[in-house]
Order: C-alpha cells, then structure tokens, then sequence
C-alpha cells in the first residue's frame, strides 16, 4: 500500500470515529499533497510525499515554538498534536551511529577532502537520509567530519 493511500485510509478511519482533530490533521496533509499534484500535473510517489509531511511537520514546528513564545498554549497544543499525527507517516529514523558510519562512507566515496567539498558529501547523503534524519544535523556531522 503506498503512502497516499494510507493516508486516505487513515482519513476514512478518523471520520468513522469523529476525531475531528486527527480529521483535520490528515485533511491539511492530503490537500498538501492534491495541492502539488495538481502544480505538477503529476502522481507524488512515497518519496515525494514523504518530502511533503517533512515539510508540513517543519512548519508546525515553528509555528508551535512561536505560539508557545506568545504564551498562547492553547494553539501550541494544537500544533504538537498535528505534529504527533504528521510524524506517523515519516519512515524509522537512522540512528546516531548508523547516521555518522553513512557520513564516514559518504566522505570515502566522494573522496571529499576539505569543506569546499561539502556539497558534494551532502548531495551523496541526502537522498539516502531523506526523511529518516534531520539535515541540520547531518550538515554539522559532515563539517566536522571535513574539519
């Protein structure tokens, strides 16, 4: 079953319950992902939706830590449940090791030698840890590991 399809499911489910607020959650994601079909004139394969709830659960983030900056708790629960419901269509997470053995193999095979060279590191690493760790963070790793 592809992602898109769960996620319809999953959208089925939660009107067959009443959860009006997981509804919305999953509502706001499938309408993301109508939203780029309908651009592209295209059918989004799982990578390119998970790229979508990558996106989705980055802005809920913000806007979660904005909310809470104001002091309105209320929307910021609102956003941490959205965020709860968006990160259950994101694949396992690489762990730390298994994410600096894939920096360490991605220096090797580019033969990166300097911090010049980063961009070639990260563009062998991102579609391999799209989606399955935070590339922040793997950009740190990698300068470091070019340091």
């Amino acid at each position: 079953m592809t992602l898109k399809l769960q996620i319809s499911d999953d959208m089925k489910t939660a009107m067959r319950a009443k959860d009006s607020a997981r509804l919305g959650a999953v509502r706001l994601l499938l309408a993301a992902i109508k939203q780029k079909e309908v651009d592209e004139r295209i059918e989004l394969d799982d990578a390119a939706v998970i790229a979508i709830v990558e996106k989705l659960l980055k802005q809920r983030k913000d806007s979660a830590s904005q909310y809470q900056a104001a002091g309105r708790i209320d929307l910021a629960d609102q956003e941490n449940y959205e965020i709860g419901v968006l990160s259950a269509y994101m694949p396992q997470a690489f762990g730390a090791d298994e994410i600096a053995a894939m920096v360490k193999q991605a220096v090797a095979e580019t033969g990166a030698t300097s911090a010049r060279d980063m961009g070639k590191v990260i563009a062998w690493l991102k579609p391999k840890l799209a989606g399955r760790a935070d590339m922040a963070a793997v950009s740190g790793l990698v300068k470091n590991a070019l340091a």
